[in-house]
């Protein structure tokens, strides 16, 4: 929902039409989503990195509430409804966003399934920061003013970067499970340390880029998303090999709060530009 909405702040200060882009934008990013998690449910059970002895939050497959063809179908079911929905944002703006729309849900199935699933290659980070980033809050711009611009794909990067270090605290937890079932994610393949260290780096990064676009444009309140400073620390502080999986899966919320709080203080702050 955050890469909407700063998408549709943008698109607001620079006077683009809210609705109903905003909602049709906002239904096809959750069924994606929904999608995508649907889909991870079953890949992940049938290729062995979802077992009995899950650290993480319940998933329904192998929790016995959902049958694996049951979710295999409910995911696909959710993709085409979330490609019926994207057509109507042709209507909008001509036949770019079909493909957008098509390679959004094609990388969303893709993340953890067919013959070369980017989660088990390293590469979920890459995707996720560019999904969740340029490809969410750019497209949304682009949806209800017709154009894009530089300044929104930058202020797209730190969005990305926070919905990585979800991920990123998600396969931090996961690392032993993750490797048993050639999962290889960024902390299988380099440890807990570089993942520490991406998150960190991720954070600089993102608190930065405030102060860069409020001296830029001359806007004290660009400086606001600096409120989920405080936050984002205690978080990385918190990312240590001592924590518990229940303190890491605690984790994954605090890591959202920022991306949250972040979000909704930049898209505000932009909007009274």
């Amino acid at each position: 929902m955050i890469p909407v909405l700063l998408g549709s702040g943008f698109a607001l200060r620079d006077g683009g039409t809210l609705w109903p882009g905003l909602l049709i934008c906002l239904i096809f990013a959750l069924l994606v989503q929904i999608g995508t998690n649907y889909a991870n449910d079953y890949f992940d059970f049938v290729k062995g990195a979802d077992r009995d002895d899950r650290v993480g939050p319940k998933r329904a497959v192998v929790s016995g509430w959902v049958t694996p063809r049951g979710m295999l179908v409910a995911s696909i079911l959710v993709f085409l409804t979330a490609f019926c929905v994207g057509l109507v944002l042709v209507a909008y703006r001509g036949p770019v966003l079909l493909a957008v729309g098509v390679v959004s849900i094609l990388f969303g199935f893709a993340y953890t399934g067919g013959p070369f699933p980017l989660a088990y290659r390293g590469l979920g980070d890459l995707f996720v920061l560019i999904f969740f980033g340029g490809v969410a809050v750019g497209g949304t711009y682009f949806v209800m003013t017709g154009d894009l611009t530089l300044e929104v794909m930058l202020a797209a990067l730190p969005i990305g970067l926070l919905a990585t270090n979800i991920l990123v605290v998600n396969n931090y937890r996961d690392m032993e499970t993750d490797a048993r079932a050639a999962k290889r994610t960024l902390v299988v393949r380099y440890g807990r340390g570089f993942a520490r260290a991406q998150y960190g780096i991720s954070l600089l990064v993102v608190f930065a880029l405030p102060v860069i676009f409020a001296v830029n444009r001359k806007e004290v309140l660009l400086l606001l998303p600096l409120l989920a400073l405080p936050f984002g620390l205690r978080a990385w502080a918190r990312l240590t090999p001592d924590r518990s999986p229940d303190e890491l899966n605690g984790l994954l919320g605090a890591s959202a709060g920022v991306l949250l709080i972040y979000g909704v203080c930049l898209a505000f702050a932009v909007t009274q530009g």
